[in-house]
């Protein structure tokens, strides 16, 4: 996860960290809890996997060794997040869903939880509050009797719907925090939880028409995503599809769904990007293993273009925040500006390559997206199954450490149109700061943030 913490001042006995996801406010931890974590970090992985944790200090920081503190603490908590082992480990996870839900002040208790469908209908589960990601899924899947080896194919995901019906896809709702909760913090009836398939080869589309939930589910998606205009539709196959709907030829729907431009493609809203040329607006799609670019030009032309995943050496999240008076931020505010930043480094033709950087709120989910490829094509070319790499509730058979280690030394992947091999493709995000007043790290799965308060904690 990326952790920027950032020192602001209250009237209180101790210091605290505001840890924000994506600028959201998650949860609020004093150095003692994060001491605290750590300790149980070296029990259970020994000292020599855990990276150095700040001491503590006999006498009341300075202002230069507050902000040093800071500092520290932010590097520990990237070094945790990144490790393969530390990172995914049920500890943390579990640590940081009881800090949110600390934080937030909501006790654990029956509730019900509204879960949206792609057709606008929304299935009700009742759950607790303290129910993580997973155990909410499993509630949806299990009122819609969808059945446990399909699961998988489908995640959560936090979006914003706008008056006009827009959507904008927020973050995959994931296992360090409790939706019940994520959902109630922002305060705001502008945000939703969305069901949705969570893989990008349409092949897998088989496995889920096989069950008539699964092909529902699929149904109801590929219809709303042409609807939204995701998925291009001439007037040939508007006039098909509408026979088809007519007819109730669900999966034959889908089948045509399939051969249409943009099918499985997630949608971002409108950026800025530097390709070609720096400050040109784009239409970022995500899809088919690539990025699709529908750039306006500073000439007003229009120019479309695809990065695909397997030309791309590495990519990188990185993280800006506004920095005045060694605070950034308003003290202990629920919502934090940070500018987001996507760069990816392309092979765009043999032996040369190029960083091409997207700027834009919804650079994690980006980031997201392409990790995800990574992982099927791993699995695909591995000769594994995508279900067992999908089925991870009963027996924890794929987690965030799996796949990063899948794809930290893989069997060099070459898109079709090219024959030149990268010796040194890793096909993962890496961390990188822009200045010295960034804060940054690299996060499939999350955009984290600190904003220290109050005075110091001994």
């Amino acid at each position: 996860a990326e952790f920027l913490l950032h020192n602001t001042s209250l009237r209180s006995s101790f210091k605290a960290y505001n840890i924000h996801v994506n600028g959201v406010l998650h949860c609020r931890l004093r150095y003692s809890q994060l001491l605290g974590l750590h300790e149980q970090i070296k029990k259970e992985y020994g000292t020599n996997v855990v990276p150095s944790f700040p001491p503590k200090k006999i006498f009341t920081l300075t202002p230069g060794e507050v902000e040093q503190r800071r500092e520290h603490l932010e590097k520990y908590m990237q070094a945790v997040r990144q490790d393969p082992l530390l990172g995914s480990s049920e500890l943390l996870n579990c640590f940081l869903r009881k800090a949110q839900q600390e934080t937030q002040q909501i006790p654990t208790e029956e509730v019900t939880l509204e879960v949206g469908l792609s057709n606008g209908q929304k299935v009700t589960v009742s759950i607790l509050t303290s129910d993580q990601t997973e155990d909410v899924l499993e509630a949806v899947a299990s009122k819609l009797d969808l059945p446990d080896d399909l699961v998988g194919y489908f995640s959560l995901f936090l979006v914003r719907e706008s008056v006009d019906g827009g959507l904008t896809f927020v973050r995959k709702l994931q296992e360090f925090e409790l939706p019940y909760v994520s959902i109630t913090s922002l305060r705001s009836t502008e945000f939703h939880i969305l069901l949705r398939k969570s893989y990008w080869d349409m092949a897998y589309d088989v496995d889920v028409m096989e069950n008539r939930v699964g092909l529902n589910l699929l149904y109801t998606q590929t219809v709303s995503d042409i609807e939204r205009g995701w998925i291009l539709v001439n007037k040939d196959h508007h006039r098909q599809l509408k026979s088809l709907q007519e007819k109730g030829s669900k999966k034959e729907f889908i089948r045509l769904g399939q051969t249409l431009k943009y099918y499985g493609y997630t949608k971002f809203d409108p950026c800025v990007t530097d390709f070609p040329e720096q400050g040109c607006h784009v239409m970022v799609s995500a899809g088919n293993n690539e990025l699709n670019f529908h750039v306006k030009l500073p000439s007003e032309q229009m120019k479309e273009g695809s990065f695909k995943v397997t030309r791309m050496r590495c990519w990188r999240v990185t993280s800006s925040v506004p920095v005045a008076n060694g605070s950034a931020g308003p003290c202990g505010s629920a919502k934090l500006d940070v500018k987001l930043e996507l760069a990816f480094e392309y092979l765009m033709s043999k032996d040369r390559l190029q960083w091409v950087t997207i700027t834009s709120p919804q650079a994690i989910m980006m980031s997201i997206c392409l990790q995800s490829m990574v992982d099927e094509l791993m699995v695909k070319k591995s000769g594994g199954s995508l279900k067992k790499m999908l089925r991870k509730r009963h027996n924890g058979s794929i987690h965030r450490s799996d796949s990063q280690h899948a794809v930290k030394s893989p069997p060099l992947l070459v898109s079709r149109d090219t024959t030149t091999k990268l010796s040194s493709v890793s096909l993962r995000g890496i961390s990188a700061s822009n200045s010295a007043n960034d804060v940054s790290g690299n996060d499939f799965h999350g955009n984290y943030a600190f904003e220290g308060i109050g005075d110091d904690d001994l």
